[in-house]
């Protein structure tokens, strides 16, 4: 199944300030109505959360659709997917079918101070198991690797704790701990299941490069896996913050096989996946509602 797969990453640097806030909820309320998101300033998570709302809206706008010319569609377990509005209908068989295949599904999720959003295009039924999974690459404050990757020994299987194994260390172990959480993360969003869901029913077995689910195999799904590190420097100082993020897709292809891709190189990460900025989004969030 030849779906393209593009992902928007963006980097929250800086906190909103009150009239920046009040535009992006007022544009919110107007095209995303039904989102859950509580108009308090003062809670950066809701700005977060915002963000991740308002991304599918700047994805459409950058395809310069007019928010008139489409709906965004939801499935009965929660999956998104945008149908484009054509208003004149055209009974050729190859525009209908060209139509059929415009339908784009995503998800949107966050951790910190990135915001992703995974897209893909194709018929409606092929787009909409698709989820993005990010885990910043650190340990909660006052806590070690190792014990944080304890407190979550039951999200993993048995295998998944010795991959882990403390005597690798601490870098070691938390990178890895992010990788396996990103994994189930996405693919749990892909399927359209709550994060109450029990993700020690999945395995995955990077050595191996194989998923399990309940012990079968996933097969048809495609695994992308990229770490994503940010930057920003210190007010009134030469220092610089930087963060560092694992990141994972997981997308239904319907092949025959499991498949993980492992993006290392540079370029051909920019060939899929973007990086913006919180300002880029600032910028033009007036326009959303256009």
């Amino acid at each position: 199944m030849d779906c393209p797969i593009l992902v928007w990453m963006l980097f929250t640097n800086r906190e909103m300030t009150p009239e920046e806030y009040a535009k992006c909820h007022a544009v919110l309320r107007d095209c995303v109505p039904h989102a859950p998101v509580r108009n308090s300033p003062s809670e950066p998570e809701t700005m977060r959360q915002m963000v991740a709302f308002l991304l599918p809206l700047l994805m459409m706008r950058h395809r310069r659709v007019p928010r008139s010319r489409w709906r965004d569609h939801m499935t009965s377990v929660g999956k998104h997917w945008i149908e484009q509005i054509h208003h004149i209908q055209d009974d050729n068989p190859v525009a209908a079918a060209s139509r059929a295949r415009s339908m784009i599904g995503y998800h949107t999720s966050y951790d910190h101070n990135l915001v992703g959003m995974a897209m893909t295009q194709g018929r409606r039924e092929d787009v909409v198991n698709i989820g993005v999974g990010i885990k910043e690459i650190t340990a909660p404050p006052g806590m070690s690797a190792n014990d944080f990757a304890i407190s979550l020994y039951h999200k993993l299987t048995p295998r998944e704790q010795s991959f882990i194994d403390p005597a690798q260390g601490e870098e070691v172990v938390m990178r890895r701990l992010c990788l396996i959480l990103a994994l189930k993360q996405a693919y749990i969003k892909a399927i359209g299941q709550p994060m109450g869901f029990d993700w020690s029913r999945l395995e995955f077995n990077i050595p191996e490069k194989r998923a399990t689910g309940d012990g079968r195999p996933l097969i048809g799904w495609e695994f992308r896996v990229w770490t994503s590190e940010l930057g920003w420097p210190i007010p009134n100082s030469e220092g610089h913050i930087k963060q560092k993020y694992q990141c994972a897709v997981a997308f239904f292809r319907r092949n025959r096989d499991t498949k993980f891709v492992w993006q290392n190189d540079a370029k051909d990460l920019e060939s899929w996946v973007q990086f913006i900025t919180l300002d880029q989004l600032l910028n033009v969030a007036d326009k959303l509602i256009e």
